[in-house]
């Protein structure tokens, strides 16, 4: 289950992400609910959600072509040297109360932009740590730091909201980027940058795009994850929305329901990394997606607490283990050369769709209700993987 750790670089890097990712969760949940604190509009919270994300969808593409072009250590060490400032930024702001609506907006856009370069490099650096015969660990193990922060930065924010105030939340945030900071200046990996003439940058991305298109299940495996991200994962901008007015349980209730979507994930990430490289990845991805969307149903309907408590954590797992199946599946069928491409196509249907999901749940939560807004995107995924099982039964055989 842990044989990556095994190897130096990877375990230093692993750890120092993984500090990173619980500042980064307790600034997420901090800072919606600053926004709905300020402005008390689930509308605006999707409106956040998207100038996040947004950037991914313009700029992921041509990361993913500086990704196979650039040194990935490089790039990471100057995107986790700008999140740290901003979350900075962010803290000064909220502590003096000059904070208003339009900066945290700015601040949300800015982060969507290193977030478009840091995504792809992250992703593809993996294997060039652990090699191809560790891979499926190496991701299953990033995907658990992911979710083990996950799970464990909400619930410290409801308690830090309230002892710290949300500026103590955002410099906790910036100070957590030292730890993986140093983890990459010490670590060596051997990669090369491509020395490439600009002029090669859009032959490149079409290159890319073209593979992709030739390549079915790759095809196959990117829509789903659009679906997911467009229709799916919005659920997240609204979970102020659903603590507070639904289930009425304030901030610490907030942390807590984040916490069991975290715990559902680091489940599914663990019990990836047990599993190894066993057969038929396509059986079970489709499992997960049917899961996904009947727990995120009963989520949507949901009004008691330990019921919702119960839903999100079925949701986590089979979120969780679905995306990291697909990123598997992906790297495992991609070239070396193309790997940073297809991982920034990845990233773009994923984190570059979603601003139009958070725009799309924020407009119907605000005109119906988040109940509605929630309930109707989870039965659009679940018809769509339903249709994707009968008509492509090769993904079965993957």
């Amino acid at each position: 289950m842990f044989s990556s750790l095994k190897l130096r670089d990877f375990r230093l890097y692993w750890i120092g992400m993984f500090i990173s990712l619980i500042g980064t969760w307790i600034q997420i949940v901090a800072q919606s609910w600053l926004v709905f604190d300020l402005t008390h509009s689930a509308f605006l919270l999707g409106v956040v959600g998207f100038l996040s994300s947004i950037p991914i969808f313009c700029l992921s593409l041509f990361a993913g072509v500086a990704a196979d072009r650039i040194n990935k250590k490089t790039i990471l060490l100057f995107t986790q040297n700008i999140f740290m400032i901003l979350a900075f930024i962010l803290a000064v702001l909220t502590q003096f109360k000059i904070i208003t609506t339009w900066q945290i907006m700015l601040i949300a856009l800015l982060n969507g932009t290193v977030m478009a370069f840091d995504s792809p490099a992250r992703q593809a650096v993996v294997v060039e740590m652990v090699g191809k015969k560790h891979l499926l660990n190496g991701i299953a193990l990033n995907s658990a730091a992911f979710n083990s922060a996950r799970m464990i930065g909400p619930a410290l924010a409801g308690i830090l909201i309230a002892a710290v105030g949300m500026s103590g939340c955002f410099y906790i945030n910036g100070i957590s980027f030292l730890a993986v900071i140093i983890a990459l200046a010490v670590i060596r990996i051997d990669s090369l940058p491509r020395k490439e003439t600009k002029t090669r940058v859009i032959h490149e991305l079409m290159e890319g795009l073209s593979f992709i298109r030739q390549n079915r299940i790759i095809l196959i495996m990117v829509v789903i994850v659009g679906i997911t991200s467009l229709f799916g994962i919005s659920y997240v901008i609204l979970m102020p929305v659903f603590a507070d007015r639904v289930l009425r349980v304030g901030a610490k209730g907030l942390g807590m329901l984040m916490s069991s979507a975290g715990v559902g994930a680091l489940i599914a990430a663990l019990f990836l990394a047990g599993l190894g490289d066993f057969k038929h990845k396509g059986r079970l991805l489709m499992v997960s997606l049917m899961i996904f969307s009947v727990s995120l149903v009963a989520f949507s309907v949901s009004r008691t607490y330990p019921l919702s408590l119960l839903a999100l954590l079925f949701v986590g797992f089979s979120s969780v283990a679905s995306i990291s199946l697909i990123n598997t599946i992906l790297q495992t069928l991609v070239h070396d050369r193309f790997r940073g491409r297809i991982m920034s196509v990845f990233m773009f249907t994923f984190a570059g769709v979603m601003p139009f999901g958070n725009l799309f749940a924020g407009a119907l939560a605000q005109a119906w209700g988040v109940s509605w807004a929630v309930a109707i995107g989870s039965i659009i995924c679940g018809a769509s993987f339903l249709v994707i099982n009968i008509r492509y039964p090769e993904i079965r055989k993957i």
